[in-house]
């Protein structure tokens, strides 16, 4: 048989293989996180006719002379290049600025999405539309993340009030700093109270701190009563227990705290000196939001934010050497690495929260492709029939 004719049996079947990849990048066009396939081709063996040959002294060299026996595919290539991000607003909705994956796993077989709408089930974990658990990182282990709407936050009682600021050594003795704070006493109750700074002897860092109930009821015979004081020394030690008063039942009771100082500094500055006191309220989880950087952050009714998890992303030596096994999941192979996982940052995209990935197909280029793959898939068809008609030809010459 002629050899042209299996040259254009090798082009039909690479160009039918070329339009079921366009075929599969046209039906995800608006498929979140779907990156586009591409093939390429590449001439298989050569049937050598005669060997090259060298220059003499009396004759040139000679070229070989081969006949090319047809193409093959070379690559079906995932391309995975950033495509441009949808605004969605919906808290769920995630994409990757960069080059990261989002780790999600199925009992112990673990998979990589660029898909980022995901959905919380019925526990409260964070899934993918197929159930898939989204991961975080906690210390270096993948766990899943696990968002409680109906979660509670204790109360807990206040045991200091972190000095830190500066208090300036050329103050005056009429100089002074109001600060109000909020303790929490051992029944989960919150109590106001007026905190003040003024200088002993500001030159050499004496200071006092003056705190006050203004709830409790003032004896007009001892008006100072309800005031503690506390004389502090820049550079000290720390103070271990300062009794402060609070209103309980309209009853003056002592509260004992810390007062750390080692946050205080002093110089020519302003006096900008605050406390921050610990402990908290009873709270309940009113709302939650993913930040940049991955991490879930709660927030809750008594005015806290915490961190409830962190996404983790991975990372590949060649994401293109991903193997992918359906439901815009993937998975390692032995050419694309290993995942280096970690939060998301230092190489890894950051989070965009309210918005999604939109494929990066591009129907002008597919349709263009698909054109340039018929046209091919015509012209080697026409290899086929001319071939058929020469055989025709060679089959006529015995009548």
């Amino acid at each position: 048989m002629l050899r042209s004719m299996y040259s254009g049996i090798s082009g039909m079947k690479n160009f039918q293989t070329k339009l079921d990849v366009i075929g599969n990048n046209i039906a995800n066009v608006n498929t979140y996180g779907f990156k586009k396939g591409r093939v390429t081709f590449k001439d298989t063996m050569n049937q050598t006719i005669s060997g090259a040959s060298a220059a003499t002294q009396n004759k040139g060299g000679k070229n070989p002379m081969q006949v090319g026996l047809g193409s093959t595919i070379a690559s079906i290539d995932m391309i995975d290049t950033q495509s441009s991000l949808q605004t969605t607003g919906r808290a769920l909705d995630l994409a990757i600025s960069g080059d990261g994956y989002f780790v999600v796993k199925q009992g112990q077989s673990q998979m990589y999405t660029r898909a980022g709408n995901f959905y919380l089930d019925d526990n409260g974990t964070l899934v993918t539309g197929d159930g898939l658990k989204v991961q975080s990182l906690n210390n270096g282990v993948l766990e899943d993340i696990t968002v409680n709407v109906n979660a509670l936050l204790p109360a807990k009682v206040t045991t200091e009030l972190e000095m830190k600021g500066n208090l300036p050594k050329d103050a005056k003795g009429s100089s002074e700093l109001l600060q109000q704070l909020k303790v929490v006493d051992n029944d989960g109750i919150e109590h106001v109270i007026d905190m003040t700074i003024s200088p002993i002897n500001a030159s050499t860092g004496d200071w006092k701190l003056s705190f006050v109930d203004k709830s409790l009821p003032v004896d007009p015979n001892n008006p100072n009563a309800n005031i503690e004081e506390v004389d502090i020394k820049i550079p000290t030690d720390d103070i271990e227990n300062a009794d402060l008063l609070i209103n309980k039942g309209g009853v003056a009771t002592v509260f004992k705290v810390a007062i750390p100082l080692e946050n205080l500094t002093i110089d020519g500055g302003s006096l900008d000196a605050n406390a921050y006191p610990d402990g908290n309220t009873q709270g309940a989880l009113e709302s939650f939001n993913i930040g940049s950087t991955g991490e879930i952050n709660g927030v809750f009714s008594n005015g806290l934010v915490l961190t409830l998890g962190q996404l983790a992303l991975a990372k590949f030596s060649n994401p293109s050497g991903l193997s992918k096994v359906g439901n815009n999941t993937l998975q390692e192979s032995v050419n694309s690495g290993t995942a280096n996982i970690n939060v998301p940052g230092e190489g890894r995209g950051s989070i965009a929260a309210g918005a999604l990935e939109m494929s990066n197909v591009d129907l002008s280029e597919e349709f263009t492709e698909m054109i340039t793959a018929q046209r091919g898939f015509q012209a080697n068809t026409r290899i086929i029939t001319t071939s058929d008609e020469i055989l025709q030809e060679l089959v006529n010459l015995k009548r």
